[in-house]
């Protein structure tokens, strides 16, 4: 089973650039997309039904913002729209697929240009990711998380210490989550490397992205009893249609 998350950054702009041609070439079950930036009666059908795919969404209430959304080869067995509280709800941040084992989420964190609801948000979905751990379905939560977790995660790191998205207070979050709430980060499962991002600020399209300043701020995040699942993981940097690259990974599941 192969899944793929990526932040559109604009789905019609990105459907512009190339993301359905993307979408066809790629052999991957799921494919969580983040930040539509469009609600899902204004798109076309060939958006919301690729060929080979079903597609799922959430829409926010604000115009040209947020939303979230899944394609599925497989028809879950349910569609869970939303956490259940309003920030998260009203803005589009979070969609999940049940399938019978497992249940895979479309995620997206604030970015933090409004940092206080950034933390509200990050405090109310703490709450959330807690109660999940304690849960016995497993899950795949996949999206753009604003955070980069380890300086390894960023270029020129230092002069970033007080930028949001890599503030003390939210990598100490990311520690939390990745500590004693439990959850696991698949992509460093198996890439310990540095230089690995998912996302270029000042994206520059003359220049290759591996010669560029970027962040690692999209994740695939699972329970611990899935780290024996993760078979491999790498981000598409050669796919252009967003600043953001899409994160697949690989698990030796099946839906």
């Amino acid at each position: 089973m192969k899944i793929a998350s990526i932040n559109v950054n604009g789905i019609r702009a990105a459907v512009e650039r190339g993301f359905l041609d993307w979408l066809a070439d790629q052999d991957v079950d799921v494919v969580c997309v983040q930040n539509l930036k469009a609600k899902s009666f204004e798109l076309d059908d060939s958006i919301l039904y690729p060929e080979g795919y079903e597609g799922y969404f959430l829409d926010a209430e604000q115009d040209g913002f947020s939303g979230v959304g899944l394609y599925c080869r497989k028809i879950p067995k349910a569609i869970m729209y939303g956490l259940g509280f309003e920030q998260c709800d009203n803005e589009a941040r979070f969609l999940q697929a049940d399938y019978d084992r497992f249940s895979i989420a479309s995620f997206l964190m604030p970015d933090g240009s409004d940092y206080t609801a950034k933390q509200s948000f990050m405090s109310q979905y703490q709450e959330y990711l807690s109660k999940m751990a304690r849960k016995r379905r497993e899950y795949i939560i996949c999206g753009t998380w604003h955070i980069a977790h380890k300086t390894v995660d960023l270029a020129n790191w230092a002069d970033n210490q007080t930028t949001p998205g890599f503030k003390p207070e939210e990598r100490a979050w990311m520690d939390q989550m990745f500590g004693p709430t439990g959850f696991i980060d698949t992509f460093r499962e198996v890439n310990r490397d540095a230089g690995e991002y998912t996302w270029w600020p000042k994206l520059d399209q003359d220049v290759p992205r591996s010669r560029q300043e970027g962040w690692r701020i999209d994740y695939q995040i699972v329970g611990p009893n899935f780290r024996r699942h993760v078979v491999d993981a790498w981000i598409d940097r050669e796919a252009t249609f967003s600043e953001f690259a899409p994160l697949i990974v690989e698990y030796d599941l099946t839906l």
